[in-house]
């Protein structure tokens, strides 16, 4: 699968990420033993200029990293079409061992990427830059993330070949044999889990609304791991029961299917708003370990009520959406 068009876009991808990051340690290296932030010298005038074309290259490589996992999922589903038994991405991500690590990289990836180019930004905002070590720092943690993640998708691709037989998410994700999730039609017992999965989302917005106003550490952390926890939540949620009132069938409970063109990409809808509402949520916890850098107070301020403000809007929107097709189902065809 190497030659694939797809594969080849995302080793690009990937490549350009690596070489991008690679050149930036580099500056990262010397920043570690050569940043003196009160010197004049012409070392310390030189990398001030070094560091802001470094950081640029990150970003770009970063931004190429949070691409390749959508890249990834929709080259997933294209290798469907070649598998035997696969109908969705789901069969090609099983196809081989490295599929779902690649995955959990990449969406893992999305967060702490973003991380960095929140920090970077934090940092230029002030004239005396005073995360430039550890942002440094932070780049040199994730190089080698970046690296697992190229390298599993060298193994993930090498691996991947037309003659494999591999399962399809009708087989994967089919709750029927064991009666545990319940969606469309039969028992009532699969309705608690729609129940706290948007009691939650009810008590999560009431909280940001609460950090939002009070703007104190312990309503953003309070706030931050609410989110953490509701990401797992939402995710299971999506796929034992709001994954079969967006496709109208009962035990149809694919995570991937629902970014299809058949079903209008709707699942994109719901995974963008999820991840923007979460990242947010917790860089706005995040971002208070650094509050107290010079130059930083009232920034780091802002920025948590603009995370705060971002990530109940998208909560909305996500809790909105996710709900349209249950709704509809209950008003056009339900159970009372």
């Amino acid at each position: 699968m190497l030659v694939n068009p797809w594969s080849l876009a995302l080793c690009l991808l990937a490549g350009l990420s690596l070489f991008l990051l690679g050149m930036a340690s580099k500056t990262a290296l010397r920043v570690m033993r050569s940043w003196q932030p009160a010197s004049d010298s012409a070392r310390q005038i030189g990398l001030e200029a070094e560091i802001w074309l470094s950081s640029t290259l990150v970003q770009y490589g970063l931004a190429f990293q949070v691409i390749s996992l959508f890249l990834f999922v929709l080259a997933a589903d294209h290798f469907s079409g070649m598998l035997a038994g696969a109908m969705c991405a789901t069969g090609s991500l099983l196809a081989n061992d490295y599929g779902l690590p690649l995955l959990a990289v990449k969406g893992t990836g999305i967060f702490l990427y973003g991380g960095w180019i929140v920090f970077h930004q934090l940092d230029i905002s002030s004239e005396t830059y005073p995360l430039v070590r550890f942002k440094y720092i932070l780049l040199l943690c994730l190089l080698p993330f970046v690296v697992a993640d190229a390298v599993l998708l060298i193994l993930y691709l090498t691996a991947l070949q037309p003659d494999i037989i591999t399962s399809c998410c009708a087989i994967i994700f089919d709750a029927a044999p064991s009666g545990t999730v319940q969606n469309l039609v039969g028992g009532r017992h699969g309705q608690g889990l729609l129940l706290l999965h948007y009691g939650w989302a009810a008590l999560l917005f009431a909280a940001g609304l609460v950090a939002w106003r009070r703007r104190q550490a312990f309503f953003y952390l309070l706030y931050g791991v609410g989110m953490l926890l509701f990401f797992g939540l939402a995710l299971t949620t999506l796929v034992a029961e709001i994954s079969s009132y967006i496709y109208a069938m009962p035990f149809h409970n694919c995570p991937f299917c629902m970014l299809k063109k058949e079903y209008g990409y709707f699942g994109f809808l719901l995974y963008i708003p999820l991840f923007f509402s979460v990242f947010c949520g917790v860089m706005a916890m995040v971002v208070e370990l650094v509050k107290s850098r010079p130059g930083l107070g009232r920034r780091v301020a802002e920025l948590q009520r603009v995370m705060v403000a971002v990530s109940l809007g998208a909560l909305l929107l996500y809790s909105t959406l996710s709900a349209w097709h249950y709704l509809l189902y209950l008003v056009a065809g339900g159970e009372g």
